[in-house]
């Protein structure tokens, strides 16, 4: 069975962070979402894993995975020169696929539990596809899944205006090969996009069976600044206490982990955090569900409830820094001295909030 992780939009909702770096390279919990994707799947057992790479995000995503070692993965990237929906993503891999079992993970999607319960009631039941689905309080955003009473779809609609239920599309399928004829001969919708709910309507239409099976435990969708912020706190609930770095004059409470060549100086960190390698801490209070990377240096400044990537510099800061998303290599810096002054450059569409 093969996997396909499409990559190659531009993930304008993520904008800034996606003007230079595409958003499946983006971290949370230390560790970039494509590579949590490969992870869970890896871990279904999964190994030959197609990426739908375009112009723009296949260099990232290639750096991203190349550290990936895990015995007989192998990766095969694929190129798509328009991105014209989840269908036409999906059927950019069709001969790559053959005649082959293949299933297809939102690589911007994170699942508490993985995505191995989906791969093995996709091979038990000997369905034609087997469909994760979560519920959601706005199911008008989502493709919607109507179930019979035996759990198989019967109805599959993208974005209604008026939802069936409240049973959505979950970012994770499983198929076989006949899903790619229907692809093939696929209209597009009334947005210009090849839609894999047209497709798997069809299939149903045609007599094919389809199971959905409901997410366990949280589903996350990273699509939005916030949603890296939120995920970053569920992945960070599952942390087990690890500190190899060097601890001096500090306070260390609750689960943190703290990578090799870390320094920890007159500070104080409240898990559950995480401290990636080769960080630097000085006079500085790291707060919960904050994730710094590695090479990155904090002093006198407080950060809780956010994202810091590697290399960022944070230095004297007075206001305590809550809720942040900071990019690759940043830096955050407080002066003294007169007049008093903010000296910014930011990027376009940028937030920036000063509190009084």
């Amino acid at each position: 069975m093969k996997a396909i992780i499409p990559a190659a939009g531009q993930g304008t909702r993520l904008r800034p962070l996606t003007y230079t770096r595409p958003k499946p390279v983006l971290r949370v919990a230390n560790k970039s979402i494509i590579r949590h994707a490969v992870d869970n799947l890896l871990a279904a057992g999964l190994l030959d894993i197609a990426i739908i790479v375009s112009e723009f995000t296949r260099e990232a995503i290639t750096a991203a995975l190349e550290r990936v070692e895990h015995p007989g993965v192998k990766f095969t990237y694929i190129s798509q020169t328009e991105t014209l929906g989840l269908g036409h993503a999906v059927r950019m891999a069709s001969e790559w696929v053959g005649d082959d079992d293949f299933c297809v993970y939102l690589g911007d999607n994170l699942f508490e539990h993985g995505v191995s319960s989906f791969v093995e009631t996709f091979r038990s039941s000997g369905s034609d596809a087997t469909i994760a689905l979560v519920e959601v309080e706005n199911p008008t955003a989502f493709g919607v899944a109507v179930l019979d009473d035996a759990g198989n779809i019967i109805e599959l609609v993208e974005k209604p205006k008026v939802p069936p239920s409240n049973l959505a599309v979950a970012g994770f399928y499983c198929f076989k090969a006949g899903i790619m004829r229907i692809l093939e001969k696929l209209e597009p919708s009334a947005r210009g996009e090849y839609e894999i709910t047209d497709a798997i309507a069809q299939l149903i239409a045609s007599g094919g069976t389809v199971i959905g099976q409901k997410v366990q435990g949280w589903w996350k969708d990273t699509g939005r600044p916030f949603d890296l912020i939120d995920a970053n706190r569920l992945l960070l609930e599952n942390l087990e206490p690890d500190v190899q770095g060097e601890i001096i004059d500090s306070r260390i409470t609750g689960r943190v982990v703290i990578g090799a060549g870390s320094v920890v100086r007159n500070s104080i960190v409240m898990g559950p955090a995480l401290i990636g390698e080769n960080v630097v801490l000085e006079g500085a209070y790291i707060g919960p569900f904050t994730s710094v990377g590695r090479n990155s240096s904090i002093s006198h400044a407080e950060v809780e409830y956010s994202v810091i990537d590697e290399g960022v510099e944070i230095s004297n800061i007075e206001t305590r820094l809550q809720e942040c998303l900071i990019g690759l290599k940043a830096r955050i810096v407080g002066t003294k001295g007169t007049p008093r002054v903010h000296r910014l450059t930011l990027s376009d569409a940028s937030v920036l909030e000063l509190g009084t």
